[in-house]
Order: structure tokens, then C-alpha cells, then sequence
């Protein structure tokens, strides 16, 4: 909707060092005037960007933006990463019930919110490739459905009974193991992988890159009619993150811009969604960009 020589986009972002001078109107444009939503956890309006197609500019998981991809929905990746972080602290256990590493889960039952949520794509890929893991002998039990509607989980994925919750679920010994994310939600969890947050620095270093959780996407009609809009977009982002003081370029910056500072840690995520069966084919990181979005950052 245009007001005078402006546009208004319906806008989804979470409230993040990066996006404060952005969110506060600190960095300025000529072109685009934000109408942003009240979030305080953007994960929770995912489905609405996935299922209804309800934002002109919105931050999405990278699982969740990979499986619209493959169900069509009619957005497109910018390559501007919201949030990211390393993994190997998500996955907890309760000590109290044994002691447990992470080669023992073969045969196990591993909550996690949902079988498609990014964190657990990642921490099952680096139990695969790194820890002797075969994801396909974990029962993975879950609590919520797929943010993509389309999405049927594989016959490995259960849902736990109703009222169940993981954290009691895990104290109780129902779960061996449970991905519950940034925080330890209980003082008698621990983490199941050795010196985490070590080996997720090791991790980061070995692959080029931290692990992305959100990026930006853009509607893709948006994108089509008015690439200088997206390109504005793209630097009011970038303009907010060195606004914050955040490091701004090199293999560790947490926060990307650019297809190609993006790059090895897609190919690394595509790759694992395609050997979860959470996308039918392996996509390539060129196909998650569109002529607009795929040169931001280049000049």
C-alpha cells in the first residue's frame, strides 16, 4: 500500500540487537515505511507467513523458509541472517536417570516442539555426521505440528500424548534425551554433548560459519515489481546491524549478508533437510534467491 511516494509493508521481525535501530526507526528510508507487527516470539507467527501468506517482509526459520520453497509459497530468501547461534547446547538430558552421550541414543525416544523446528534439524545433522547417531533408530516425539501445512512427518516422528510436556517428560525418564533449545529449562538437565559449547565453536570453525537459524524473506511479487524497495530494505538491515556494534564480516560473524558469506552454512542445512526427508529434493542455494535478492551484497 502506497502512502504518497512511500510504500507500507506489513512487517514480522523479532526484537534483536540487529533490527533495534531498524524496529525504532533509527535508520531511515525513502522508500519504505515498515508497519510492524507486535511479536514477542517471532517463531510463533510462522505459520501465519507460511499458511496465509500475511506479511510483505517477515523473518522465518531456514527449515521452515526450505519447505515453503518446496510447497511453492510465494516468498523469497533475502540473504540477511537474523539469527543465528550454535547448537550443540540445545540437546539436554536428565543425569538423574543415568548417565547418557550422545552415541546412546540409538534406540531412544528424543523430544523436540516439532520435528521440522531448525534447531533440531541441526542438532540431528551434527549427531549424524559427528557423534555416531542414526536418527533414523531415534523415535523422535513431538508437540506441535509443521509450520508448513502440506509437510507430513516420516514414520519415525510420534506425538507425544496429549497434555504431555518434554521438560516433565525428560525429568520423568519418559525421554532419554530432549532439544529444548537455548536454555536449559531445568536445573537438573544437562547437556548431552561434552564441553557444548566448545564443540560448537570447533563445529563453526570446521565448516566456515555458524549455524543460521531466521532470515529475512520478502514477498515474491514484492520482490518482482519493486527491486529497488528489497535492495533498501537489504541495507536498512544492514545499516541496523552495525548500528548495534555487531562484527560485520569474517567466517564467525553470526549475522550474514550476502548470498555468498551465506553459502557454506545453507549448503549444510539443505543437505540435512534432504537426509531428514524434510525436503524432497536436495535444493540448491542459487534456487533460494531470485534475480532481486541474489545480487544484495555484491556491490
Amino acid at each position: 500500500m502506497a502512502t504518497e511516494t512511500k510504500l507500507k509493508l506489513h512487517t514480522m521481525l523479532g526484537n534483536y540487537p540487529i533490527t533495534k535501530a531498524l524496529k525504532s526507526g533509527a535508520v531511515r528510508s525513502d522508500l519504505v515505511d515498515f508497519d510492524f507487527v507486535e511479536v514477542k516470539v517471532a517463531n510463533n507467527l510462522f505459520k501465519q507467513v507460511v499458511r496465509d501468506a500475511k506479511y510483505d517482509v517477515a523473518e522465518l526459520a531456514i527449515v521452515t523458509y526450505l519447505q515453503a520453497k518446496a510447497y511453492g509459497k510465494p516468498y523469497v530468501l533475502v540473504p540477511a541472517v537474523v539469527v543465528s547461534r550454535g547448537q550443540h547446547h540445545t540437546i539436554a538430558y536428565n543425569p538423574d536417570r543415568g548417565p547418557l552421550k550422545p552415541s546412546d541414543l540409538n534406540g531412544k525416544r528424543v523430544g523436540v516442539r516439532a520435528y521440522t523446528v531448525t534447531t533440531g534439524t541441526w542438532v540431528r545433522g551434527i549427531l549424524a555426521s559427528d557423534y555416531g547417531v542414526d536418527i533414523n533408530k531415534v523415535e523422535w516425539i513431538t508437540f506441535e505440528d509443521p509450520h508448513v501445512a502440506e509437510y507430513r512427518d516420516p514414520a519415525i516422528v510420534k506425538r507425544a500424548p496429549e497434555g504431555k510436556e518434554l521438560t516433565q517428560m525428560l525429568l520423568d525418564g519418559e525421554l532419554a534425551a530432549g532439544i529444548v533449545g537455548d536454555k536449559l529449562p531445568d536445573q537438573k538437565l544437562k547437556h548431552l554433548i561434552p564441553d557444548a559449547e566448545a564443540a560448537g565453536q570447533k563445529w563453526a570453525e570446521r565448516h566456515h560459519g555458524i549455524p543460521i537459524n531466521h532470515m529475512l524473506v520478502v514477498r515474491q511479487e514484492l520482490s518482482r515489481a519493486r527491486p529497488d524497495v528489497i535492495k533498501d530494505i537489504f541495507r536498512q538491515l544492514h545499516e541496523s546491524k552495525r548500528a548495534a556494534g555487531l562484527p560485520d564480516g569474517g567466517e564467525l560473524d553470526p549475522y550474514r549478508f550476502g548470498v555468498e558469506a551465506c553459502r557454506p552454512i545453507l549448503d549444510i542445512i539443505i543437505a540435512f533437510c534432504h537426509q531428514q526427508k524434510l525436503i524432497p529434493r536436495r535444493i540448491s542455494v542459487d534456487e533460494l534467491f531470485d534475480d532481486t535478492t541474489r545480487v544484495l551484497g555484491t556491490s
